[in-house]
């Protein structure tokens, strides 16, 4: 009989190619599991992880099999944030944002591939999206991707204040990204930055930033209520220097390549969603584990068969379940072939979906905790590390406070809200 994968219980229909690239994940789990507790502790993603990812090739999970990936989709993508965040969100978390760096190779490709490019602009356009998946795939390198910054306005996810000015070769980079995994262990920093000449959307600009480019470091590290060994730091650039051949600088050049993503403005940011569902997942069956296997001393039935836990059990799984379905619902729209939803309605979902599956997934860690009582509410054991790392599902990227008005004003104004902004963009708004 086939083994049942970790990510089989969010996609019952994996293709073969599919389970091929999740046995590759399977093969991952223990050795990710079994450091998760003192990655947590020390705040920090061991170097063995980002080694065993590697090795298996799941750095290059994402990326086409003629960059040297292993060519998988959306689905593969969020079945894998899925299962890692079975055992360990924090690398989860880190792996997604390293993965999420493909689509800044792939957009732009589909970009050219549908003329929004013209002649002169093509082959710079093209070299940088190379670069970036075949560092992914072919060169299985670490790719931390930097946008978030701590300045935020009313109609804009993130706030590019991050400059990029023109000199001699290439530019010179100046500003602080407030959020980014795989700080200090990626081998590049994948950096959007806006160029100081040119105003608007169309000054949004990409970098790789090598790990140890002069002027390029590490915030100070973050010590974070949740997802704690993401190594979420930030980075700091002062007058960090990246030559030409790690830029596309060409104005709107990143811009016109948002507009051929399938969901949000990059697409795939459901696979950061599928982390909490993952998380929730492993904490329910650590929990249920506990009180089925826990005997009451005088009739000797499982702790699990008490009224109490009965109801606790009944809501964590409808919890569990909402969750899985809010999750199907919108992987589906977002990678189903040809499309079932117009992109508007694909990112309507979204901004519900979002919410809902981090709210369910915390509500599922917070029945564990009641039902494994006191002797299981430690710090670092399963149970303590779900109740956090779901907390911190409740307000990354947008809380689902946020997606139900980013959703309202979608409806009523007929228009989207758009996922980057600059300061002149937001003047003018």
């Amino acid at each position: 009989m086939t083994q049942k994968l970790t990510a089989e219980r969010l996609f019952p229909d994996l293709t073969p190619a599919e389970r091929a690239r999740m046995e590759r994940v399977e093969s991952v789990l223990p050795i990710i599991k079994a450091s998760a507790q003192e990655a947590d502790e020390k705040g920090a993603l061991p170097q063995s992880t980002l080694d065993a990812l590697a090795e298996a090739g799941l750095l290059g999970l994402v990326v086409p099999e003629e960059f040297g990936g292993l060519g998988g989709g959306l689905r593969d993508l969020a079945a894998t944030t899925y299962a890692l965040g079975t055992v360990c969100g924090s690398t989860a978390l880190a792996f997604f944002f390293h993965c999420s760096s493909s689509s800044r190779g792939m957009l732009p490709l589909a970009a050219l591939e549908a003329g929004l490019y013209n002649e002169e602009e093509a082959p710079q356009v093209r070299a940088f999206a190379e670069k970036v998946l075949n560092l992914m795939g072919t060169e299985k390198k670490a790719v931390g991707n930097f946008a978030s910054e701590a300045v935020k306005a009313s109609n804009a996810n993130v706030l590019i204040q991050t400059t990029a000015t023109r000199t001699e070769g290439g530019w010179l980079l100046n500003g602080m990204k407030s959020f980014g995994c795989l700080s200090g262990s990626a081998d590049y920093y994948l950096v959007t930055a806006r160029r100081d000449d040119i105003e608007g959307l169309d000054a949004l600009t990409l970098f790789l930033v090598h790990k140890d480019t002069v002027g390029a470091r590490p915030r100070d590290p973050w010590i974070g209520l949740g997802m704690r060994a993401s190594d979420n730091h930030g980075l700091i650039m002062e007058n960090a220097f990246v030559p030409d051949d790690l830029a596309l600088a060409v104005p709107g050049g990143f811009s016109r390549a948002t507009t051929m993503s399938r969901g949000s403005w990059v697409g795939n940011q459901i696979a950061i969603a599928a982390i909490y569902a993952g998380i929730a997942q492993g904490v329910w069956d650590f929990a249920m584990g506990r009180v089925m296997g826990a005997k009451f001393a005088d009739t000797g039935k499982p702790i699990a068969s008490s009224p109490m836990h009965q109801v606790m059990i009944g809501n964590g799984e409808r919890h569990l379940a909402e969750a899985h379905l809010w999750l199907n619902r919108q992987v589906l729209l977002e990678a189903s072939e040809p499309p079932i939803l117009p992109k508007n309605e694909v990112v309507q979902s979204w901004k519900l979906a979002k919410g809902a599956i981090t709210e369910h997934a915390h509500e599922v860690a917070t029945i564990a905790l009641k039902m494994c009582g006191t002797s299981g509410a430690l710090m670092g054991n399963e149970i303590g590390r779900a109740v956090r790392d779901t907390t911190m599902g409740l307000v990354q990227a947008f809380p689902a406070e946020r997606g139900k008005l980013d959703l309202a004003q979608m409806i009523v104004d007929g228009q989207g809200i758009a996922g980057l902004g600059t300061t002149d963009t937001m003047k003018k708004g």
